[in-house]
């Protein structure tokens, strides 16, 4: 029996079925350095270090000892399945009979780089920059189709000391299609620990990034609060609706609101000038969601939408009215029909923000 075995970013982020497998293996294989971080687990056991570029006969390997009747452990950082031993292993099982195979996951750099960043997942893609065994091309099409979708995109294997071509080629199509205060989370693996950074793609150093370090580069809603990175999901926050907002919202159903500028109005601009005041009350409010500028005053504990222009700008108010019939269609919707008016305002912030 092989059990492919996922020992996480480093040893005290172990799974305890893991630790378990590990134990009761008679044989253990892996990459020294992946060795060294479960020296306590191996002791007394056959253990077969393999060096990098000799995955295939790590494998080869556990396969031979497994047909001898051992229980074997093949470990890989992170997770197996992702960039792992997995993968590899069951590539070449497919020329042997009778190979039993129990694939034991760990925590991957991505999940790992997220908690350290603090909340930055949603929707992700996971995209590894090493051209060893993949063609430029492709990562080149991976890179930019993940972009284009406004994933999250966590970039494993960024840059080697001769392999600096991948992370400049993905940069540049990053630049090209993302806005440059995009944030980035920066997370490098050092002996005395992760070193974290949060940037913005403008800002971000290619040369301070190495095989050590796990880039993730934010989308659209991505935002910096308190120094971490956070992704909201767009969850509806209760609050009580403004009387004020109420008897906007009245005259906005009847058809007799304001469009665009609102000369007339003794506090006219409230954030710039031109602006937009169709919705002098925003119906997303409170969005919670600080990715246009708005924030928690938080000894109050009331948001504030002072720093949000997007609200007040033409083409923002377009795609809105284009769609906010079909959902505001009374005053007890602003309530009611949360959930998709915040479903309306993230569909409109990724095609105006």
């Amino acid at each position: 029996m092989i059990y492919v075995v996922g020992i996480g970013p480093r040893r005290d982020d172990m799974t305890l079925r893991a630790m378990e497998i590990i134990k009761e293996a008679e044989v253990v294989i892996g990459y020294g350095s992946y060795l060294k971080q479960i020296s306590d687990l191996i002791e007394g056991k056959e253990v077969i270090a393999r060096g990098m570029g000799q995955e295939v006969e790590r494998v080869e390997t556990a396969i031979i000892k497994s047909q001898e009747g051992k229980k074997v452990a093949l470990v890989s950082s992170g997770d197996p399945g992702i960039y792992g031993m997995a993968n590899v292993l069951y590539q070449v099982r497919g020329k042997y009979q009778d190979v039993e195979v129990e694939v034991v996951p760990g925590v991957t750099a991505a999940t790992y780089t997220a908690a350290l960043l603090g909340a930055p997942l949603h929707d992700f893609a996971v995209i590894s920059l090493s051209d060893i065994l993949t063609p430029l091309s492709e990562i080149k099409r991976k890179v930019k189709k993940a972009s284009e979708a406004d994933l999250i995109i966590v970039f494993y294997n960024p840059r080697g000391k001769r392999r600096t071509r991948p992370l400049e080629v993905a940069y540049k199509i990053l630049i090209d299609i993302r806005k440059p205060e995009t944030p980035v989370g920066v997370v490098r693996t050092g002996e005395n620990g992760p070193e974290v950074t949060v940037t913005t793609l403008k800002e971000l150093s290619l040369e301070d990034v190495d095989m050590s370090t796990t880039l993730l580069v934010g989308n659209t809603f991505t935002y910096v609060q308190d120094g971490k990175l956070v992704t909201p999901r767009g969850y509806a926050i209760p609050y009580s609706i403004h009387p004020l907002a109420l008897e906007f919202y009245e005259k906005y159903l009847s058809g007799e609101g304001v469009e665009g500028s609102n000369l007339s109005c003794e506090y006219y601009p409230c954030h710039q000038h031109p602006q937009n005041c169709t919705f002098c009350y925003c119906p997303f409010y409170p969005c919670g969601d600080s990715s246009t500028g708005g924030r928690w005053i938080k000894e109050k504990q009331v948001w504030s939408c002072e720093a949000c222009k997007w609200i007040h700008q033409d083409q923002t108010v377009e795609c809105i009215q284009g769609k906010l019939g079909k959902v505001l269609q009374n005053i007890g919707d602003l309530a009611d029909k949360k959930k998709e008016l915040l479903k309306l305002r993230r569909e409109c912030v990724f095609t105006t923000k």
